[in-house]
């Protein structure tokens, strides 16, 4: 039995609280008991669960595992931590909010022998799954992703594209070999609202768009237009509603890493892809920040065809092998 704490009681950490004291029938899941959670606001007991200190949870010896729901800013500190005390760690994503912080983790993690388990449920979810399937064996000649949501406070979230890389993942997944080609981002602080523009090649020189779009009252959505050679591809096709739910089936995969029975050779690695999109991602954000060219109408040009083709950030593919949607390997 491994004893786990849960860090950090926003949706997330509710969610991992209500799985581990209703761990499903016959699976791995019931191998973890939850001894409490952390939490810097004073709350008692969440549904039987009692709240204990950080102290507490590094030093116990009954408390193995931590899963780790903060804000994103505060993953990779709290990572530390828990490793140092010699815990396995479950993390949401992103881990980090830059490249050399998740190379320095997955080290660390592997010097101690823990697992480090990085959450990614989007490739879990029964409607990118039934995309997948819908994508599969078809011939892309252009296409978009297009997220909308509310506000996010990026000193706490991250830069637009670490909070987004879900969204990469999806592309990068369906896709395979991606080439930033150009970046612009366009920002109105007096309204809160930002918008980032990233234009892709595939390895076959076919165009793809990510767009990350927020701003008060905007609805959390996801649009796609997909265009193959057999047409398009606007709506999301009809998926089943999974009788699993996604923090179970992430919290599933945890447990057989724990228990030993993820073997990893003959997988693909995740674990090194999410490396580099964040080493990808921190590169993008540096290019948005320091190469900024004020044009008209207060859009930023920040990257151009030329700019992108002397550093040619190249997105890893892991989906030649048994992708994560099947799988969740890190």
């Amino acid at each position: 039995m491994f004893g786990t704490v849960v860090v950090g009681l926003g949706i997330a950490g509710l969610a991992r609280i209500r799985d581990l004291m209703n761990p499903m029938p016959s699976s791995p899941s019931e191998h973890l008991k939850l001894f409490g959670f952390v939490s810097r606001r004073n709350l008692g007991k969440i549904n039987e669960a009692k709240q204990i200190s950080l102290e507490d949870a590094l030093r116990s010896k009954d408390i193995h595992a931590a899963f780790i729901s903060t804000e994103n800013r505060s993953h990779e500190e709290t990572i530390r931590t828990f490793l140092e005390a010699g815990k396995h760690v479950l993390v949401e994503y992103p881990m980090a909010l830059s490249a050399k912080a998740a190379h320095e983790l997955w080290e660390m993690a592997e010097r101690k022998d823990k697992v480090l388990h990085v959450e990614h449920i989007e490739l879990l979810t029964e409607e990118y799954k039934q995309l997948k399937k819908e994508v599969a064996g078809k011939d892309l000649v252009k296409g978009t992703l297009h997220f909308t949501g509310s506000v996010l406070d990026e000193k706490q979230a991250g830069f637009p594209a670490f909070s987004g890389i879900a969204r990469l993942t999806w592309l990068v997944d369906l896709f395979g070999d991606l080439t930033v080609t150009s970046a612009t981002r366009e920002e109105q602080k007096e309204n809160n609202y930002s918008r980032m523009t990233v234009h892709f090649q595939t390895a076959k020189k076919k165009p793809l768009t990510w767009i990350e779009e927020r701003g008060p009252g905007m609805r959390r959505e996801k649009k796609i237009n997909f265009c193959f050679t057999s047409g398009c591809l606007e709506d999301f096709p009809e998926a089943p509603r999974s009788a699993v739910g996604l923090f179970m089936q992430d919290q599933n995969l945890f447990a057989k890493k724990l228990l030993g029975q993820w073997d990893t050779i003959g997988r693909s690695p995740l674990k090194y892809v999410l490396l580099i999109l964040l080493g990808a991602m921190e590169m993008l954000r540096k290019v948005l920040y320091c190469k900024m060219l004020l044009c008209e109408g207060g859009m930023f040009t920040l990257l151009t065809q030329a700019e992108a083709c002397l550093w040619q950030m190249r997105l890893a593919v892991w989906s030649r092998a048994s992708g994560p949607s099947q799988d969740g390997d890190e």
